[in-house]
């Protein structure tokens, strides 16, 4: 495996390793011998910091100050040739979202003609832009930032201020030296793509300081990602996909022996450069330490670069209310903020990040594995198909495989650099790309791989999945932050 790695003075040797294809592949066997206990220092340890199974609601409150004056809206109408939810092929993420051009506010000088400033109540200046793109299920606003004057912020939020977050001018330029350093494009580096707030409309607000003069905000607003959701779920805080999984799928919330792994895994949503919006699953890591760093490891084929990384959003808790009901957790809550791309690999498809916003309290970090799966081996993936609530399957190791431009082949220990999985209960679908495989040693559960995809279905139950193998990523560069003494 070659890895690409930048010079010092671009982002500090971080290793990216370009993309592959996804593959398909055929059946195997179905026996479950127990496995052999690791060794010492073939493990990570999971992390629960809060030692109890309570989550958190919500972040920290963000209130808009713009005012009804300072408010203009842009209507875009509706999608035409909507596609829906289109279906994932193995190895390609789950696209959710297609991308809209908005004349209105495509240049910095159309943007800046359209803000009215007005003085708030705590002395700024403040001027809003609320688009609306009829029948969106979500709308995350591309705002390609040129310049902004000391002390600017940025807030968004959906309809009557909801869910309102907010980024500062600091931050953005942080994001966008770290995007510019990942190898985008000027233009891809300074573009911050909103959240979504589960309907059809997205409100960019810009607060300025008194003494700051508005000819100094210099963005624009090119494109918006609209949501093309399957009809139906009543909107509320997250996106919702209920029910849409097939129905051989297990719901998380009836297997409380895997409530642990449940609070590791987290939905995510993030947009790539072409303005689609896009569903994996990801789950957060322990380090040797139990820093609480807050590390997560999802697939390559959903997040290889460094930009596609700064859009992300992961959805925590994210499962039934109670076992076998379509409502959703209202413990359920969303991060944003993105992540630091550290590490991202197609040779096992790896895509290893550090999110820069704190997971929410009541997850746990989870434990990891990095000695040999033997075949037979009883394996569990916890997952978002087609980004419902999660899920539980429970399979085996049938063999190694490895994985290149499209087509998968048996292999050994020593050369395969993926698990190949079958199912006894449940499945994986589109949308559990990226998801953990775990096994089981004692009472506790280690990751030991992240879905690639493959031909399992509800329908096709001789299907098998590839997992990335999580060992052999961890030696090859994941050890350098997860076990640095060891590493070293």
């Amino acid at each position: 495996m070659q890895l690409l790695t930048t010079t010092a003075a671009q982002w500090a040797a971080i290793p990216l390793v370009l993309a592959l294809s996804a593959c398909g592949g055929g059946g195997g066997g179905n026996d479950t011998p127990s496995p052999t206990p690791p060794v010492a220092g073939d493990r990570i340890e999971p992390y629960d910091p809060s030692g109890t199974a309570k989550v958190a609601t919500s972040q920290q409150a963000v209130s808009p100050v713009a005012s009804a004056q300072a408010t203009r809206t842009i209507a875009l109408g509706a999608l035409t040739a909507v596609k829906g939810v289109v279906s994932a092929t193995p190895g390609t993420p789950l696209q959710i979202g297609e991308a809209r051009s908005v004349a209105d506010t495509a240049t910095v000088a159309a943007t800046a003609a359209l803000l009215r400033w007005q003085p708030t109540a705590r002395g700024t200046q403040a001027a809003a832009l609320r688009f609306t793109a009829d029948g969106a299920h979500g709308v995350r606003l591309g705002v390609l930032v040129q310049s902004l004057p000391e002390g600017a912020v940025l807030r968004f939020y959906g309809e009557q201020g909801a869910g309102a977050m907010e980024v500062r001018a600091s931050e953005l330029q942080d994001i966008a030296a770290r995007n510019a350093r990942g190898g985008a494009d000027d233009t891809t580096a300074r573009t911050y793509w909103s959240p979504d707030f589960s309907g059809p409309q997205t409100t960019l607000e810009v607060e300025i300081p008194a003494a700051a003069s508005p000819a100094a905000v210099r963005l624009s607003v090119p494109r918006l990602s609209h949501f093309t959701l399957a009809p139906a779920q009543a909107e509320q805080a997250l996106a919702q996909k209920v029910g849409e999984s097939g129905s051989c799928n297990v719901d998380a919330t009836c297997r409380p022996e895997f409530n642990d792994q449940s609070r590791s895994v987290a939905r995510m949503i993030f947009v790539r450069d072409d303005g689609k919006s896009y569903l994996c699953t990801g789950t957060l890591l322990n380090d040797a330490a139990s820093s609480g760093t807050p590390y997560f490891l999802s697939a390559n084929h959903c997040i290889s670069t460094q930009a596609v990384a700064s859009t992300l959003t992961t959805d925590w808790f994210y499962r039934s209310s109670t076992c076998g009901t379509a409502t959703v957790n209202p413990a359920a809550v969303r991060v944003t903020g993105g992540a630091a791309l550290l590490y991202a690999s197609a040779t096992t498809d790896t895509a290893f990040m550090q999110l820069n916003s704190q997971a929410p309290a009541g997850i746990v970090y989870a434990g990891s594995y990095f000695g040999g799966v033997g075949v037979g081996t009883a394996l569990a993936g916890v997952h978002h198909p087609q980004g419902d609530l999660q899920k539980v399957s429970l399979g085996s190791m049938q063999r190694y495989s490895t994985c290149v431009d499209n087509s998968c082949r048996s292999s050994n220990a020593d050369d395969g650099t993926f698990l190949t999985l079958g199912w006894q209960e449940g499945t994986t679908e589109g949308g559990s790309s990226g998801s953990a495989a775990f096994v089981t040693f004692g009472e506790r559960r280690y990751v030991v791989g992240q879905l690639l995809g493959g031909t399992a279905s509800c329908a096709a139950r001789d299907g098998v999945d590839y997992y990335g193998r999580f060992d052999t990523s961890y030696r090859t560069a994941l050890r350098r932050w997860l076990n640095p003494t060891a590493a070293n």
